[in-house]
């Protein structure tokens, strides 16, 4: 298990190359959780470790698995799609 070592020298975590797949989702998504109150309410250096650390994470993710499953309704044809069924439901008869 690898550590991954700060401009300072302070080491911070496991290397997210060194990470199990299930491993690496679930600190995908315990960051993903975690950051709208990162960003609302951590310090400067909380939300740019916070940043880095899911951009790190992203990239290995990518990286391992380059062809993702696209849900329709994830893309902006999708979303217009949605916006246009919404306005046809709230239009009165």
């Amino acid at each position: 298990m690898r550590l991954t070592a700060t401009p300072n020298g302070a080491v911070e975590g496991v290397a997210a190359s060194a990470l199990s797949a299930e491993r690496l989702l679930h600190e995908l998504e315990q960051l993903h959780r975690t950051r709208h109150e990162t960003f609302l309410y951590g310090s400067d250096d909380a939300l740019r470790r916070h940043t880095e650390r899911t951009t790190e994470l992203e990239a290995e993710y990518l990286r391992r698995f380059p062809v993702r499953m696209v849900t329709a309704s994830r893309t902006r044809s999708g979303a217009r799609a949605r916006e246009t069924a919404a306005r046809i439901e709230a239009t009165p008869s």
